[in-house]
């Protein structure tokens, strides 16, 4: 009968042998002359073992830890193989070559290093003082920091310490910790090597775990986003990018876009020659890799060098052509690119004109109804609106204006300032101005806020516009509140509208000589206002006060010649001609 296998040594007995041939091999070291240099450098290391060893074993549950099943039996192979090239160096006899034998000791050496780091690794994570620590329960939303952070270290313990299995798990666990956990990203961070997980990319068995847990890192925090890219993660990161599978593709190019949010990154990508990369991306890749790409593309346009690689790399096209052809996300991200690039030069926003970039803004504003996605299209359109032939052709686009007029009224703050800026800057016709009458009201509430600064100028210009028309300025005195608001302006004591703005209005007002514009005017009490404005020197209010008066009657203020006295029957005298004003 064949006799049966012996089982293989417990833990204890591992260690207890490895202790052993430490011992033995520490002074059978020192006799040896040749190589001495080689064997002085081993014996630091053995030495540094044995004090691993003796610290390993007085830990309590070191013995239930799955890791050491490995790691013993292969540091004891190694000190086996050491006791051999001890007793070969120290043998006269001994014939083999020389540079064999440097070699072998070099060899040794490094797995000398090799298993005192990984020791050190676990002995210092802490795992080793919990039982059964190998196996920690995952821990739940809400657990104890502590709880947390001796499981992140016995993650990547196993990672770093163990075999195919171990590491693939380890990262199913790192990966569901993220994932349930959005606060853990900091720990990890903090506790986890990070660079380590970076290096895995180059293993084909661990690459699209450890890029799905950078992905999440980079995203999930500023400081696990610091983490990655000050460990080297963006180069990594670009080279899944370029040659990656679709899905790997995803997840790299989203951390990728969240890496360069932070602007202090931004340099890195020109670096590493990440723009090409990003720009084939939005051509050749699927609807979710494209939109990060442009998000990157996007966070890093302020940078010259980075403008110049677009430039060199003809990405206009390719930008403005996300405009139409991308996800929501990517069109919103392409159309904040270009405000940025058209805003830095006037070559930049020559090609984007060029490219039909207008046009497909224009289209993409008539499509979306994102506040968001508006508000970065008006943006572009309002940095492209400086070229004389953009401002003609918004000028004379009776959709447009309406469009932009329907968000003065309708619209969010932010959309609100846009769109007044933008038509601020307008020489639309009669017709037009006629057909917007209705955000007057609008353009007055604007003018009550002093922030953003050039929010009140634009609201008066766009409105002084307007008034241009006869029947706006009859619609204007007709509304109570707009004149309400109006007197308010006009008002000394109210400091929120500079006066010249509201004394700007009267005049627009009293345009052409309405009678009834003056009138209503008069007896919203415009008069008396401007008139202590006058004695206050505000610009304008002169003039205003004369058109509103009358000129007989100012000029007899002005001159001295109405007095207390005779102020009754001069009024009495010049009765009808008064009269011939408010009729």
């Amino acid at each position: 009968m064949p006799s049966a296998t012996a089982p293989p040594p417990s833990p204890t007995e591992t260690l207890d042998t490895t202790t052993t041939l430490l011992s033995q091999l520490l002074p059978a070291s020192l006799s040896i002359l040749s190589f001495s240099g080689r064997w002085q450098v081993i014996r630091s290391k053995l030495a540094n073992l044995k004090t691993l060893i003796s610290e390993l074993s007085y830990l309590p549950h070191w013995s239930e830890n799955q890791l050491l099943l490995t790691l013993l039996p292969n540091l004891l192979s190694t000190l086996q193989r050491i006791q051999i090239l001890c007793d070969r160096c120290s043998d006269p006899s001994y014939t083999a070559g020389k540079l064999l034998m440097q070699s072998d000791l070099d060899m040794a050496t490094g797995w000398l290093s090799n298993h005192l780091n990984d020791l050190d690794l676990l002995i210092s994570s802490g795992v080793l003082r919990q039982s059964n620590a190998i196996v920690l329960s995952h821990p739940g939303p809400g657990s104890a920091k502590e709880e947390l952070s001796l499981f992140i270290k016995d993650v990547f313990t196993r990672l770093q310490i163990g075999g195919v299995e171990f590491k693939r798990k380890a990262l199913e666990s790192l990966i569901q910790l993220l994932v349930e956990d959005e606060k853990a990203a900091t720990l990890v961070a903090k506790e986890g090597n990070v660079g380590y997980l970076i290096n895995l990319f180059d293993v084909n068995a661990h690459r699209e775990q450890s890029v799905t847990a950078i992905s999440i890192l980079a995203c999930a925090s500023d400081q696990s986003r610091k983490t990655v890219f000050e460990e080297g993660g963006l180069g990594p990161l670009l080279r899944i990018v370029e040659s990656g599978s679709v899905q790997l593709k995803d997840k790299a190019v989203m951390a990728v876009e969240a890496i360069t949010a932070d602007p202090d990154n931004a340099w890195a990508i020109s670096a590493y020659g990440g723009i090409p990369v990003l720009l084939e991306v939005c051509r050749s890749s699927s609807l979710t890799a494209q939109s990060h790409a442009i998000g990157a593309i996007r966070n890093v346009a302020s940078v010259e060098d980075i403008r110049i690689s677009i430039g060199e790399e003809f990405g206009i096209p390719v930008i403005v052509g996300l405009l139409s052809s991308g996800s929501a996300a990517a069109k919103e991200k392409a159309a904040n690119c270009i405000t940025i690039l058209s805003s830095s030069s006037e070559y930049f926003k020559s090609v984007i004109i060029q490219e039909k970039g207008l046009q497909k803004l224009l289209q993409l504003l008539n499509q979306s109804s994102n506040p968001d996605t508006l508000e970065h299209v008006l943006r572009a359109i309002h940095s492209l609106q400086t070229t004389d032939s953009v401002c003609r052709l918004l000028s004379s686009s009776s959709m447009f204006i309406t469009q932009i007029s329907g968000l003065i009224i309708q619209g969010n703050f932010t959309l609100q300032q846009i769109s007044v800026s933008i038509l601020s800057n307008l020489s639309i016709n009669d017709g037009n101005k006629r057909a917007i009458a209705g955000c007057m009201g609008s353009l007055m509430k604007l003018m009550e806020f002093a922030k953003p600064a050039g929010l009140q100028e634009s609201a008066l210009k766009a409105l002084v516009s307007l008034l241009t028309v006869k029947l706006n300025r009859k619609d204007f005195v007709k509304d109570e509140k707009n004149m309400m608001r109006l007197i308010q302006m006009l008002d000394p004591m109210n400091e929120s509208v500079p006066k010249r703005f509201s004394v700007a209005i009267v005049h627009a007002l009293m345009t052409g000589g309405s009678n009834g514009c003056r009138k209503r005017l008069v007896d919203a009490g415009a008069q008396g206002c401007l008139q202590r404005l006058h004695e206050m020197d505000v610009v304008g209010a002169k003039k205003a006060l004369q058109r509103l008066s009358g000129s007989l009657v100012w000029t007899h203020l002005t001159t001295g010649l109405v007095t207390e006295a005779n102020y009754q029957t001069r009024l009495g005298n010049n009765l009808l001609y008064l009269l011939s004003y408010y009729i």
